[in-house]
């Protein structure tokens, strides 16, 4: 991801990859979606729709949210990139989101319960000073691109669906600067932070095994 190029030219990097690994984009075409991969810059928090006017500039944060059908299952998964020298404070963001989709993923077994999870993001970013955004959340994954159960970034311990082996669940913890509040876009897609603070999205589909969780999106 390079300073100068469009959104466009990176979904169609991102089309090209799936299609030659004889893989589907999961997100073209879904409920209209126009594009392969959301691609949300700064203040976007999900649901970027790639243009070929949109160019990527020195110092932004890029989301690339990728979602590809192959053998009959999807997988989904979310990295927010910095381009070329970005902020003190825009590189703290994405370590701490980063961190936190981790810190979930290692608790994740049979038995813990999706409130766990979520607590276990909410405390992290919240303890640190940032911003969960409520409105959106994880979800299942499976033979269908979004499946139950959802799975909040905030939660209360020991509450909510018990997670048992054989499940497959997307953990995406979605964090801003500073407030939670967030707005759709006259596009009906785009999600942005109400304050216009920056925010971060990482994402891994994992599957619940009886040792713990294995990451089925890792590159």
């Amino acid at each position: 991801i390079k300073a100068g190029m469009t959104t466009a030219h990176l979904d169609k990097i991102v089309h090209d990859y799936i299609v030659k690994h004889g893989a589907v984009p999961s997100f073209l075409g879904y409920g209209g979606f126009p594009a392969s991969a959301c691609i949300s810059i700064n203040n976007e928090v999900i649901h970027g729709i790639p243009s070929h006017s949109r160019k990527i500039k020195e110092g932004d944060i890029v989301s690339v949210d990728v979602g590809a059908y192959i053998d009959g299952f999807h997988g989904d998964t979310c990295a927010t990139f910095g381009v070329g020298k970005i902020s003190d404070e825009a590189q703290a963001l994405l370590d701490v989101t980063e961190a936190s989709l981790y810190h979930a993923i290692s608790i994740a077994k049979p038995d813990i319960r999706i409130g766990d999870i979520g607590h276990a993001v909410e405390e992290y970013c919240t303890s640190r000073g940032y911003g969960i955004v409520r409105q959106y959340c994880g979800h299942g994954v499976g033979r269908k691109l979004h499946e139950s159960p959802e799975v909040p970034n905030y939660g209360t311990p020991g509450r909510g669906p018990r997670l048992v082996a054989g499940m497959t669940i997307a953990i995406e913890p979605m964090i801003t600067q500073k407030g939670e509040d967030v707005r759709v876009l006259g596009n009906g897609w785009t999600v942005v932070s109400t304050d216009g603070s920056l925010s971060a999205h990482f994402e891994h589909t994992i599957a619940i095994t009886p040792e713990g969780a294995v990451i089925l999106t890792r590159p």
